[in-house]
């Protein structure tokens, strides 16, 4: 997504939720200086396994593993947000694509999303500026990643547009030219969920729709 179509979307959110710009734009830094030559995937990899193909994107409801199991997964090119990972690896079955900020997982959880990165996931890993902590936690044990941030891009550090991990897999799925996208493990009207959360779960839906979802 143009990143000039995607600003005042971004400024949007951030009046919505009082978030300050600065923290995205220093934790994007941070991620960017982790980059070498060894550990970055190619976008043209990450075009190559989603163009022109059906496309599944799992949220990580808690309906996420009942939903799969009416599912041919086989059918599908897999993008996992964040903690879907770990249910597809339980299941058996290694998602073609993870995006994640680290930052809404158990330990078990990551330690499967850096399982799944070795068994050969594309993973996009966003900064944002609740999640330095994690970044400099976790990141070198991911063997090959694309950095993603939601402010203004730069050199490797990418913005697709989306702003949590569900609505950030709809928005690659669509940038690299899938050929359908289905969804899977979204609940926007979760009960459940605390007020922030019910915040993103609004922005996940309405992010969607732009998407055309």
């Amino acid at each position: 997504m143009d990143f000039a179509a995607w600003e005042p979307i971004y400024e949007r959110i951030l009046a919505d939720f009082g978030f300050d710009r600065s923290g995205d734009e220093e934790a994007a830094r941070i991620l960017s200086g982790m980059l070498t030559a060894s550990n970055t995937a190619s976008l043209s990899e990450l075009k190559t396994t989603i163009s022109g193909k059906p496309v599944l994107v799992c949220g990580n409801a808690p309906k996420l593993r009942a939903e799969l199991s009416e599912i041919d997964l086989s059918s599908f090119v897999i993008i996992a947000a964040d903690g879907a990972a770990a249910v597809l690896m339980d299941l058996g079955r290694v998602p073609e694509v993870i995006c994640t900020d680290l930052d809404g997982n158990s330990e078990d959880d990551i330690e499967k999303e850096i399982l799944a990165c070795e068994k050969g996931s594309l993973v996009l890993i966003h900064a944002h500026g609740d999640n330095t902590d994690k970044l400099e936690k976790y990141v070198s044990r991911f063997k090959r990643f694309i950095a993603t941030t939601q402010a203004e891009p730069f050199d490797r550090v990418y913005n697709f547009g989306g702003f949590s991990d569900g609505d950030r897999c709809v928005f690659v799925a669509k940038e690299f030219g899938a050929a359908s996208i289905k969804l899977a493990g979204f609940d926007f009207e979760d009960p459940g969920v605390n007020p922030i959360k019910k915040m993103k779960l609004k922005w996940a839906k309405e992010l969607i729709e732009v998407c055309g979802i």
